[in-house]
């Protein structure tokens, strides 16, 4: 009896086995794969316009007719931008300008000079710029031109000038739609300035080397 009960329950059990087995071998087996992702490509030819805005700090170094020393201005840097690219492949070249307006002031004493000041106000770039596109994200170089003026100031008298001299950096940019936004540095290099003895009061022209450091955020729309 209870080896006919036994064998009726394998046989049960082999009748619900097979179909589902048999079910079993036909569905097909999930798949895990995760979907592949792919960098959709960004477009960086064109023309831009945009603002920018940052910190400047510098270094005069006076010597002659005012003694030796170092005067060290910062401030406020900020102003408009003027731009366009050529995207070849993954490199992006690029000519961009800038003007901005500049607080930057510094003062310094000297046994022959009291109160002896130099002082930027404004200042221009004109640079090429070459990058290498990861998608959306610009890494890039950029160098060429630099103007503004040069105030300095003795305490009898002060001298204002334009001058011109080179400024390189580089920065990252990155693009969303028509806007794109970035960070940069830029060391700039004005040449000389003087501080002429008539002008000044001083014994001799006082000559001021005028090189200054700009970290500073832009912000452009491209058309």
């Amino acid at each position: 009896m209870k080896t006919r009960i036994l064998l009726t329950g394998i046989a049960a059990v082999a009748l619900l086995t097979v179909p589902l087995a048999a079910r079993a071998a036909d569905m097909s087996p999930p798949s895990y794969q995760a979907p592949s992702y792919v960098m959709a490509p960004h477009g960086w030819t064109g023309l831009y316009v945009g603002l920018n805005g940052g910190y400047l700090w510098g270094k005069s170094e006076w010597s002659g007719g005012a003694g030796s020393f170092e005067v060290s201005p910062d401030g406020f840097i900020g102003g408009g931008t003027l731009g366009y690219n050529l995207q070849t492949g993954a490199w992006v070249f690029g000519l961009e300008g800038d003007i901005d307006y500049v607080d930057a002031k510094g003062t310094a004493n000297s046994a022959i000079c009291a109160s002896c000041t130099f002082e930027n106000t404004w200042l221009g770039t004109l640079r090429g710029r070459v990058g290498y596109s990861f998608g959306p994200w610009l890494p890039y170089l950029t160098g060429g031109g630099a103007w503004g003026n040069a105030k300095v100031q003795s305490a009898g008298g002060s001298v204002s000038d334009t001058k011109g001299g080179w400024t390189a950096g580089g920065g990252v940019e990155y693009g969303f739609g028509q806007w794109s936004a970035k960070l940069e540095y830029l060391y700039v290099d004005l040449g000389t300035a003087t501080c002429n003895a008539a002008a000044c009061l001083l014994p001799a022209d006082a000559t001021v080397d005028v090189t200054a450091n700009i970290f500073r955020a832009g912000l452009n729309y491209r058309f």
